[in-house]
């Protein structure tokens, strides 16, 4: 028998002890239904397509191809990458394309599942794992694509390609925490997400993904503090060469993320019932 839990109309922050217990009790609870969320959201998103689960597969490669053309035409200069362009820009894509799904999918699946969360009380913890379960598979159908580039390149592994994954859940996990941060607001506010997007539009040209990371001058700098910069490059780092430049910034983003996301947590909990009244009211 589930233990009793009695809503009071004090706040959970004077009791935190109660409200991290609550926190995780929710988060085993709602795996069932994420799971289910996730199998439909897939299914919805590739059965609907015309050309199904190729869309997983075409914009990292458009992407690679333009920038692949403008590189070769002299459109932009672009310094020495440590494995050959293509597979460098499509390996950057796919990562910052998963950053940016792990981003905006949890204010998207909040405003989609407005009409339920004024019916049905239920884990909202829920929404964000299948997201985040929708963000991997997406992973999963690029990878395919990024393992055949790399053997038609015959871009060299190193072994330390196996911790690859671990530094690319904390590239989910900082989107997540975006995500998580601006969901409350983007039931509110469907500028949220639209807004969302355009600043997605501009980081990416602050983010390494189809230029090295520059050293001199105020971009360089702008490019070294982007939170993003020594996720991505560990993570090519971990898959190519093995050697680390960015370490250091490595492990203190991930420690602030991890942080990060246990706080926006606490304030996701807290301030859902509020919207959820402000919305069905």
């Amino acid at each position: 028998m589930p233990p009793e839990i009695v809503y009071t109309p004090d706040s959970l922050l004077r009791r935190p002890r109660f409200l991290l217990w609550t926190m995780w009790h929710d988060l085993l609870s709602s795996r069932e239904l994420a799971w289910r969320l996730m199998v439909r959201d897939i299914s919805a998103q590739y059965r609907q397509a015309l050309l199904g689960i190729a869309w997983a597969f075409i914009p990292p490669i458009a992407t690679a191809l333009g920038f692949t053309l403008a590189k070769d035409a002299n459109v932009f200069t672009v310094g020495e990458t440590d494995i050959p362009y293509p597979a460098y820009v499509m390996f950057n894509t796919a990562l910052w394309q998963t950053f940016v799904d792990a981003a905006t999918g949890p204010v998207q699946a909040i405003l989609l599942a407005k009409p339920m969360l004024a019916r049905v009380n239920f884990p909202r913890e829920a929404i964000v794992l299948a997201k985040l379960g929708e963000v991997i598979f997406n992973f999963g159908i690029k990878l395919v694509l990024i393992v055949g580039l790399f053997l038609y390149f015959r871009v060299p592994l190193s072994w330390t390609v196996i911790l690859a994954p671990v530094a690319l859940i904390h590239l989910i996990l900082l989107g997540t925490l975006v995500g998580v941060l601006l969901a409350p607001i983007g039931v509110l506010y469907q500028d949220v997400l639209k807004s969302l997007n355009m600043i997605m539009g501009f980081w990416l040209f602050l983010t390494p993904v189809i230029y090295p990371v520059p050293t001199e001058g105020l971009f360089g700098a702008l490019v070294s503090w982007n939170p993003v910069t020594p996720l991505i490059v560990t993570i090519r780092e971990l898959a190519t060469t093995g050697v680390l430049s960015r370490s250091v910034g490595f492990w203190v983003v991930s420690g602030c993320t991890l942080l990060g996301l246990m706080v926006t947590w606490i304030g996701f909990r807290i301030a859902m019932p509020y919207v959820v009244e402000r919305v069905t009211s």
